[in-house]
């Protein structure tokens, strides 16, 4: 497994003048947020929640795995991210600004340690307790009244931040499907089982939910019901569950699905893989929108024009850079690959954050794209009409293009037939159509 470690302080900036940062600086302890959590036993519980999600496997479960969540300072609230150890399940607590009474000093995300120890602090923490923070580009300080434990930053798997990258472009087709009230998603939550890894839908029937086991339209899938029991100890905290997802009919085979509880201060979203023994890593969502020749460039412009504001403006980002929406998306999801971007289905938009990648790790990251690149460089990929040939090392496949979507005949689209993305060879003839150079 390819991990990273960084130890810069933040970013470079030309604003008035030009900064450029170093791993070091005037500050012995630089902090990004300082100040005290308001809803204390909710923000306890949900700290513990994607805590929780980072140490499980929820496919083949082991032992506890030693992965840790991600946290971001934006403009006004704080994010706390992680993957399951399976990166199955993609966990994430936003705290919105009326959950801080404190002061945002600078934009930033590091990766901590949550341990033992923090997690027994936290676990104690009531309603009417303090619970303070201090958030730094290299720990995470929380204070209780047991006295304050330091967690230092830790290595980030490359698996996750694919699963970042995945996760954002799924999420990004979301659409609110279903609210229910705290009543309803309590009965809702505690009714479902703890451990089944079937693949269930959840139609809207009243003020609640209908589980069955085949898709309509309306529906909602539920891939492993049991991946949702993170949500259970924020119950008593919520006033709500909000549920999104991607248009489904009948027929329709498993989706990714976002499962959030709402509180006056606090978002806890728990974002499910279409299937529990499938990770976001592999999903392959980002392939399409990868593959074409300006992407990186129009990466580096968007990225010259992103700010830390609670969400990004698409069209915005499109008038400043003069570009047209479609191409604005395909670069945040290049921006995505670098962990740069995440979507948030409850605001329907965007959201910065800074990871130790760059976009040029996009090839390396994913696999399928550099072996599209090397059919290509290889002169394997001859186009004739709605027709392609790629030549591959075993035999020849046969690509097909109707109504824009591109089919293979080789053994890894009969195996997926396209819901985990395109096949290297359908991503060959996209860069060649796309007018990428061929080597004779």
């Amino acid at each position: 497994m390819v991990s990273a470690a960084y130890a810069y302080l933040g970013s470079s900036a030309l604003a008035d003048g030009l900064c450029l940062q170093t791993s070091g600086g005037p500050a012995a302890h630089p902090r990004f947020f300082t100040g005290f959590l308001t809803d204390t036993g909710a923000a306890a519980a949900g700290l513990l929640a994607v805590a929780e999600v980072a140490r499980t496997r929820y496919f083949r479960p082991v032992s506890p795995a030693s992965l840790d969540p991600v946290v971001t300072a934006g403009s006004d609230r704080l994010r706390f991210e992680s993957f399951s150890g399976c990166c199955g399940v993609y966990a994430r607590l936003d705290v919105l600004p009326a959950g801080l009474d404190g002061e945002i000093l600078a934009h930033g995300t590091t990766n901590v340690d949550v341990n033992l120890p923090l997690r027994r602090a936290l676990g104690r923490v009531g309603r009417a307790d303090p619970l303070h923070l201090a958030v730094g580009p290299d720990d995470l300080t929380v204070t209780t009244f047991d006295g304050p434990l330091v967690e230092r930053k830790v290595p980030l798997p490359s698996r996750w931040l694919r699963g970042f990258a995945e996760a954002q472009v799924l999420t990004s087709r979301f659409d609110p499907r279903a609210e229910l009230g705290i009543a309803e998603a309590r009965a809702l939550l505690n009714g479902l089982p703890a451990t089944d890894g079937s693949v269930l839908w959840a139609v809207p029937a009243g003020r609640s939910l209908r589980i069955t086991s085949r898709p309509v339209p309306g529906a909602v899938c539920l891939p492993g019901a049991g991946r949702l029991v993170a949500l259970r100890p924020l119950l008593r905290h919520a006033t709500a569950l909000r549920v999104y997802g991607p248009p489904v009919a009948a027929g329709s085979g498993p989706v990714a699905s976002t499962w959030e509880l709402g509180l006056p201060a606090l978002r806890l979203s728990l974002t499910l893989s279409p299937e529990p023994h499938r990770g976001f890593s592999g999903e392959g969502a980002v392939l399409e929108a990868l593959s074409s020749d300006e992407v990186l460039d129009d990466a580096d412009l968007i990225s010259a024009l992103l700010s830390w504001d609670p969400t990004i403006d698409v069209d915005a980002l499109a008038a400043a850079a003069g570009l047209d929406s479609a191409r604005v998306r395909a670069a945040l999801t290049a921006l995505g690959t670098a962990g740069r971007v995440g979507f948030d289905v409850a605001e329907a938009g965007y959201f910065h954050r800074t990871l130790p990648y760059s976009a040029d790790a996009v090839a390396t990251m994913n696999p399928r794209l550099a072996g599209a690149r090397a059919l290509v460089e290889a002169g394997a990929v001859s186009v004739t009409g709605d027709v392609a040939a790629v030549r591959g090392v075993a035999a020849t496949y046969q690509v097909r293009h109707v109504d824009g979507v591109l089919s293979c005949t080789c053994p890894w689209w009969a195996g997926h037939r396209g819901q985990r993305g395109p096949c290297k060879h359908a991503l060959a003839v996209r860069l060649v159509r796309a007018g990428a150079e061929v080597t004779a």
